[in-house]
């Protein structure tokens, strides 16, 4: 993973592409490192390593060699062994592809890709990259839980699928562009894929207009949207935060008093952006008044007082003494399902107890119609489900 970002990064491009002045806007403020960050990177290095050991990526890798790296990068604190599974089903959905071909694909990871010549400065580094024949395949992975991803139209693998066509079009004729994510802990593999012709239209008359725009100095044209989620400078954007503060003061006007479905369902859409926005606010706050700035009408205070053991094992030396039985003082509690396959792997706890696990449904959650899961059937009760099969 390069230390270096572009300007017109192909990370950030669905914001670049909405809201082009939030590239001068963010431009010197610092990027945050995060423990989700960090274990996201070393799961990547995970994976390319079990990649250039599949493929022989830069020279063949012998066992003793790839356990060592392995067992280095287990080394990090950050590491877990689910990290293992999510990068061996990603191995695979690599593997799978190339052997569906007719002959022996080119592969390369970690690779840089330049799409300069539609964005200035603008480069990005693919996690895969195959072709064989006319067809291109550009494979990201996703370690993240929280935010499922689609392939369809991202613009993140459009620019490094860009950057491709144009480092390899001398000698490939590429006619189909196959894009992937490959997120095993939200929602599996999901792909996408378009003409060269439509891919370099989309280049041309998209994002062409919008990084020019974007790099001018004065660019004063900003837009509020699900891209601001990741924006360096949605804790006090003006525009993010007039869009979501609006979420009930749009329908205020509005008669009858009652709101429609469709102004409710209007109204639903701009609550999550206004939850977030309001969770990061207060922690902006919260940081910057700990740096020692002002925020007028605001200030620190200490919180709720907790109190805690000075030495744990000494108390409990003297509640014993005071005749207070252990069972008052312990408790043993089994760990979850989860923190047990976690501990041990998903392959040895599926080896051992795996027979035992059962899927219990989910619960109905709200998310809007564009989500591409089906839609929640409710399941018959027990009575009602026995009355059906009489």
């Amino acid at each position: 993973m390069p230390g270096k970002h572009a300007v017109l990064s192909a990370s950030s491009a669905e914001r670049w592409l909405h809201c082009p002045g939030s590239v001068q806007l963010t431009k010197d403020m610092p990027d945050t490192d995060t423990a989700y960050t960090r274990e996201g990177t070393l799961a990547h290095s995970i994976g390319e390593l079990k990649l250039r050991k599949q493929f022989g990526i830069g020279g063949p890798m012998g066992p003793r060699t790839y356990t060592t790296r392995l067992n280095k990068l287990k080394k990090d604190p950050l590491y877990q062994p689910e990290m293992d599974r999510c990068t061996d089903d990603y191995r695979d959905y690599i593997v799978d592809t190339a052997n569906a071909l007719p002959g022996r694909p080119y592969i390369t990871v970690e690779h840089k890709v330049d799409y300069s010549s539609f964005a200035q400065g603008g480069f990005g580094t693919a996690d895969c990259i195959m072709y064989y024949g006319s067809d291109l395949f550009v494979n990201d992975y996703k370690h993240g839980a929280g935010v499922p991803v689609e392939a369809k139209e991202n613009p993140q693998m459009m620019l490094y699928a860009l950057g491709a066509v144009l480092e390899y079009q001398l000698f490939c004729d590429f006619k189909t562009i196959h894009l992937a994510i490959i997120q095993p802990r939200a929602g599996g593999v999901k792909e996408w894929s378009l003409s060269r012709d439509d891919l370099m239209d989309w280049a041309a008359f998209t994002v062409r207009p919008a990084a020019d725009k974007a790099t001018e100095p004065d660019c004063s044209e900003y837009h509020s949207g699900p891209w601001c989620r990741w924006c360096k400078a949605a804790n006090i954007c003006r525009t993010h935060a007039m869009d979501v503060t609006n979420a009930v003061s749009d329908f205020i006007p509005t008669l009858p008093p009652l709101l429609s479905p469709e102004e409710f369902g209007g109204l639903l859409h701009k609550l999550d952006p206004l939850l977030r926005y309001a969770e990061k606010a207060k922690a902006y706050a919260v940081e910057s008044l700990l740096k020692g700035e002002s925020i007028p009408g605001w200030k620190l205070v200490e919180g709720r007082k907790t109190r805690a053991w000075d030495n744990q094992e000494a108390a409990f030396e003297a509640l014993s003494k005071a005749g207070i039985e252990d069972a008052l003082l312990w408790h043993r509690e089994p760990y979850t399902l989860a923190q047990i396959e976690k501990q041990l792997g998903a392959k040895a706890f599926a080896e051992a107890a795996g027979n035992h696990v059962i899927q219990k449904p989910g619960k109905p959650t709200l998310v809007p119609e564009e989500d591409k899961r089906e839609s929640y059937s409710p399941r018959p009760s027990v009575e009602e489900d026995f009355k059906q099969t009489v």
